[in-house]
């Protein structure tokens, strides 16, 4: 099922750059909608139809779900939708709707990169991933420049900080089952299951709160808001779930943190701040990325040149 490193390497590459655009525009979509959960169900909801669209048109290009094989599976795919599909989106969306404005992309952005770390610690423990000093120092260069692009640790803390730091723990364990799952079954199977079973808990949710009437009575505002950032999930979960399925879950994690980067990029450039005063916390960024796409092509050219030699 799994393909090479380098084209894990470039599909991580692609979902760190619709990472860093979501994140920005969420940072509005979700105060320009008024509700963060019913935001959060809506655009899930989209992204769930959108994902079901393509593997229905797409079938015989290689987007094909696979049946699960018994109970621990299909355990496996539910505890995916709810720690990554439903309950983190709340968290994170509340959070980020609660964030002070000064900071707000650039804050979660951060909050939600630091992924890297607790996947690091997970991926050691349980997956029994093995990291090199590339990595330890990859990590270092992506957190201290993350941490630089924020403004410091004092300007990231806010009163939405601790419910995007809770989602992105949650989001962490779901990268380590998601990668135990992709072991068996397909990148698209794992996607959906996150999407539309966990927009299924999502509008559970907002039922059981009373709300879930607003999201038959939608504006034209927010009808733009949620599928415009409903198609962008998509992409994310698509990009993704393929990544991971061929990658060690550490290097595609870290890979994401160039999200953060694209994040703060946008947010200078529509904000009208100079970009030179933090060109220093850009290239750590950069740097940290380059040493761990390089780990990754190295590893890829060994396993092909023993194949070859095989």
């Amino acid at each position: 099922m799994n393909g090479t490193r380098r084209l894990g390497l470039l599909l991580a590459l692609s979902t760190a750059c619709i990472s860093g655009v979501a994140v920005y525009l969420n940072s509005f979509g979700v105060k320009a909608f008024g509700n963060a959960s019913l935001y959060t169900t809506a655009k899930n909801i989209v992204a769930a139809v959108v994902l079901l669209a393509v593997v229905g048109i797409g079938h015989r290009a290689g987007a094909t779900v696979t049946r699960p094989s018994g109970a621990k599976q299909w355990l496996g795919l539910a505890a995916i939708a709810i720690i990554g599909g439903s309950v983190p989106f709340i968290l994170f969306f509340e959070g980020l709707a609660r964030a002070t404005a000064a900071h707000t992309a650039v804050q979660a952005s951060f909050l939600q990169k630091t992924l890297v770390i607790w996947v690091a610690v997970l991926a050691i423990l349980i997956l029994r991933e093995r990291l090199t000093w590339a990595h330890y120092l990859a990590i270092a260069l992506l957190i201290a420049g993350q941490v630089g692009l924020a403004g410091g640790v004092q300007v990231i803390m806010n009163s939405g900080a601790g419910m995007v730091l809770a989602a992105t723990l949650l989001w962490s364990v779901e990268v380590i089952l998601a990668k135990r799952l992709l072991g068996s079954l397909s990148s698209w199977t794992v996607g959906l299951a996150r999407m539309v079973a966990g927009s299924v808990v999502l509008i559970a949710w907002a039922m059981i709160q009373g709300h879930a009437g607003v999201l038959l009575h939608m504006t034209g505002t927010q009808w733009g808001w949620v599928l415009l950032t409903g198609v962008i999930l998509a992409g994310y979960v698509a990009t993704w779930f393929a990544a991971l399925a061929r990658a060690q879950a550490v290097d595609v994690t870290a890979v994401l943190v160039i999200g953060a980067l694209i994040t703060a990029v946008i947010s200078a450039a529509v904000d009208g701040k100079a970009l030179a005063p933090q060109l220093g916390w850009w290239a750590l960024l950069v740097a940290g990325t380059v040493l761990v796409s390089w780990r990754m092509v190295r590893a890829s050219s060994r396993v092909l040149a023993a194949g070859a030699a095989g």
